[in-house]
């Protein structure tokens, strides 16, 4: 695909200082290539709901809806104290793009690159080898027990006087467990075929559906080898021998927890990027949402010492993905270890006889590589 529109949509916090250098590395692959991408931005989050007063307009919708693929920041926080007041909440942006645009599988890659051991807080030897990815199930679980669609009792706080109990609703049906599965068997067809489906079966009615559903589903994979573990035993594991996996798929709050455990391994949240997938197809792959795992870090926004190499990482998996452009892809990658090896870093992966740079120039370094002969 040579011509191609997406929407970018930066959000809140850190969210739009690194969505921008994405962004410019985009722009480079078009020059470099000879591709033509057209660009959309809109609102999200708390800059949607200041703006706009909710958290994605129907116009941003829509627009989202006429991309080939979605470049995502970050989304905000409501203060303290407000998150149940009834009024737009900033997350509704992406629970609503996630659940209209049918985003079940979410693909996070963690691949700790060797001249940058030293950042991750184990011990170089343990990394070795670590080249592995999870496939998290995202439409379904207790992320969406507050949906008036989820029968039973729905996500709640309720209160008596000084007593309060809080619910929350986990629901997952065959189908939901069924496709996002299936998607981590095929991924695991083509890398090293094996496959941990990660769960909690011992405890949980969800995760002993799952289960059934998983060995149900391995019969049409003869070539992958197939494993059960549960979520704790998975996180020891992550940080004992994280070599020791390949494709690990999981439900939703699982997915979230293990994945920013697993940014350790890299040395830094920022460095991991993340693709969203669905069943809508495009004209040379997946229509899907890409963003950096980490969450906007209002604290340091603005500063221009945000990391920006996760939301680099995102773009390279949205021309791979979305696009099919997969030479592109791997010279996006390459270009940001050959700039890691060059002894560059952001704040957050400072080492010893590193340079320090701020965020604008980590993309502008990375982009420049890119763009050498």
């Amino acid at each position: 695909m040579s011509d191609a529109t997406i929407t970018v949509l930066p959000g809140d916090g850190v969210g739009p200082e690194v969505t921008a250098q994405a962004l410019q590395v985009l722009h480079a692959v078009e020059e470099l290539y000879g591709h033509t991408f057209t660009v959309h931005q809109g609102l999200v989050g708390l800059a949607a709901i200041a703006a706009e007063g909710v958290a994605i307009s129907e116009t941003t919708f829509e627009t989202c809806a006429h991309s080939d693929a979605i470049l995502f920041g970050a989304i905000g926080s409501l203060p303290a104290g407000k998150n149940h007041s009834g009024g737009p909440r900033p997350e509704q942006a992406l629970f609503r793009l996630r659940k209209e645009f049918g985003f079940f599988a979410n693909l996070r890659p963690v691949r700790p690159v060797e001249s940058r051991y030293d950042a991750s807080p184990l011990k170089p030897e343990y990394l070795k080898g670590t080249d592995l990815i999870f496939v998290r199930e995202l439409s379904a679980g207790l992320y969406y027990g507050h949906l008036e669609s989820v029968p039973g009792k729905p996500s709640e706080i309720r209160r008596t006087g000084d007593e309060a109990e809080a619910i929350d609703t986990l629901l997952y049906t065959s189908h939901e467990i069924e496709r996002v599965v299936r998607t981590a068997f095929e991924i695991a067809a083509d890398r090293g075929g094996k496959l941990t489906s990660v769960d909690k079966a011992n405890v949980l009615s969800s995760s002993v559906l799952w289960r059934e559903v998983v060995a149900r589903v391995a019969r049409d994979y003869p070539t992958v080898t197939y494993e059960h573990m549960l979520v704790d035993a998975c996180a020891m594991g992550l940080i004992r021998n994280p070599a020791d996996f390949d494709v690990i798929v999981t439900e939703n709050l699982f997915g979230d927890i293990l994945t920013d455990e697993a940014s350790m391994l890299t040395g830094s949240i920022g460095m991991l990027p993340s693709a969203s997938l669905g069943q809508r197809r495009t004209e040379s792959g997946s229509f899907g949402l890409y963003e950096p795992i980490h969450g906007s870090a209002p604290d340091i926004a603005g500063q221009d010492s945000a990391n920006p190499i996760g939301a680099v990482l995102s773009a390279a998996l949205l021309l791979r993905h979305s696009l099919g452009l997969h030479r592109e892809a791997s010279a996006v990658e390459k270009a940001v270890e050959d700039v890691i090896h060059q002894g560059y870093r952001t704040v957050d992966l400072h080492e010893g006889g590193c340079t320090v740079i701020g965020t604008q120039e980590m993309g502008q370094r990375i982009r420049d590589t890119l763009m050498q002969p």
